[in-house]
């Protein structure tokens, strides 16, 4: 295309650690932009935007190097983003980012649940790493960054650091199990079927996410971890399902619901395992969120097959194991991957049935909107693939203060204590792997952020130094 930039690329020998590769790449770069993400592929790490996007309840936002455009954001401005993506003078870019609970009732006309923080961030990035087994890909939009990158990832990765666990216990326990009873009673009296109801755990000290990443995903199995900052906004997480994959004509779902703790000794996990697998209110919970899904597909894919390859299969993430499934169906010829994701997100597994009635309880019954918890974090090719991971089992990190969120499945015969406990298995999922940031480096990245979401917002694209 004519004025279009192209990426420089060049493939180097495998790294023996991509892990450690990646968090070295990120490291490097305290206060700057970056996203790690795992994909089905490997990891792959994005630096140094060329081209963002970002959206909040007034507007969405294309900023490039050659400026910026704004429209009035709406559900037809969600529509038309990938037109707007496909304007971005890059040829062959892939897009990374995240994509905010909070995005769904923008996209549903709920003006009344939202405040006025950006619920999507994207970027398309000057630079880019791509870790194969076969070999690892560089991409440059100029060509000296090549050496530069090649010279970084041939040096000695970093001495892996111990964990600091924060508790996790008792934080706000009273009020979440209030916020859980009054779901019980909105569900019984026919409002919904289930919700997601979520609690916050605030953490007492900085954390250094990239020590965290490397540290927490040794010890975890998710189906996709990341590691970013975007706009002020930081965060790692080991995901334990995807919302939404389309890859070669196919859209898969994959719900995952149901939950008993995992200890890693087998004694105690297998009557654990046969708990979860006959439990009425976990098989309930499960069985209603993958009919969502289906139905979903279904109205997205009209007249073609909805498959259920896997049900209620265990999977083990961390500190949890759950019940999980597989949906998918073909993608019509004039479909689209963001069709897709307007169509699956948020998933269900993180909000409810009914969504819309679910995004209402969750507004009334949680005491803060979540952000990036429950959202997205994805990728998007300019060929059209894209996989996007559920924001679960994730540290936060904005403004001076960090984070943890977790949330459990709400249905009728729910229990307000064990519903408490689901989200101390799952808080426990990354609580223990939190690594402290060093002083000075925590006093550095507060100067690298931008102060409000105007100034995310509003400026052109420009090189870092």
């Amino acid at each position: 295309m004519a004025g279009h930039r192209k990426y420089h690329e060049r493939t180097i020998a495998p790294v023996g650690d991509p892990l450690a590769a990646a968090g070295l790449l990120v490291a490097a770069r305290q206060g700057r932009d970056h996203v790690c993400y795992e994909g089905p592929e490997g990891y792959a790490v994005a630096l140094d935007p060329v081209a963002e996007v970002v959206a909040d309840r007034r507007r969405l936002v294309v900023r490039t190097d050659e400026g910026r455009r704004a429209v009035p954001f709406s559900a037809a401005a969600l529509r038309g983003l990938p037109t707007l993506l496909d304007e971005v003078p890059v040829e062959a870019w892939r897009c990374y980012g995240w994509a905010g609970f909070e995005l769904a009732a923008a996209r549903d006309g709920l003006a009344e649940l939202l405040d006025d923080e950006p619920f999507l961030h994207l970027m398309i990035p000057r630079v880019e790493v791509r870790f194969h087994a076969t070999g690892t890909l560089l991409r440059a939009l100029d060509v000296a960054d090549l050496d530069l990158l090649q010279a970084e990832l041939e040096s000695a990765p970093p001495v892996r650091p111990p964990g600091r666990p924060t508790p996790v216990d008792d934080w706000d326990a009273e009020a979440y199990l209030h916020a859980v009873d009054q779901a019980i009673r909105e569900i019984r009296a026919g409002r919904l079927q289930k919700v997601i109801l979520s609690r916050t755990v605030p953490v007492a000290f900085p954390v250094d996410l990239a020590a965290t990443y490397q540290l927490g995903r040794r010890a975890n199995t998710p189906a996709r971890s990341y590691l970013l900052r975007l706009g002020g906004l930081a965060a790692t997480g080991f995901s334990p399902e995807t919302v939404v994959e389309v890859t070669k004509g196919w859209v898969t779902t994959q719900p995952v619901a149901g939950t008993r703790a995992r200890t890693g000794r087998g004694e105690l996990d297998e009557p654990l395992r046969r708990e979860l697998l006959t439990d009425p209110k976990e098989v309930y919970e499960h069985a209603i969120s993958v009919k969502v899904a289906v139905d979903e597909l279904a109205e997205l894919c009209p007249g073609a097959p909805v498959e259920v390859p896997e049900f209620m299969a265990v999977r083990e993430r961390g500190s949890v194991q759950h019940l999980a499934s597989t949906v998918r169906s073909p993608l019509a010829a004039a479909g689209h991957a963001w069709d897709a994701f307007s169509a699956l997100f948020p998933a269900v597994t993180t909000s409810g049935v009914p969504k819309r009635a679910a995004y209402e309880v969750i507004h009334e019954l949680e005491p803060s909107a979540r952000g990036l918890y429950g959202g997205a974090v994805l990728t998007y090719d300019a060929d059209g693939a894209m996989d996007a991971a559920v924001a679960l089992r994730t540290v936060y990190q904005r403004d001076g203060r960090a984070w943890l969120r977790a949330g459990a499945g709400i249905v009728g015969t729910s229990l307000p204590e064990r519903e408490l406990t689901e989200t101390r298995e799952k808080l426990a999922t990354i609580a223990r792997y939190l690594v402290a940031r060093e002083p000075d480096r925590a006093a550095g990245e507060r100067r690298g952020r931008p102060s409000t979401a105007t100034q995310e917002m509003g400026e052109p694209c420009s090189r870092s130094a």
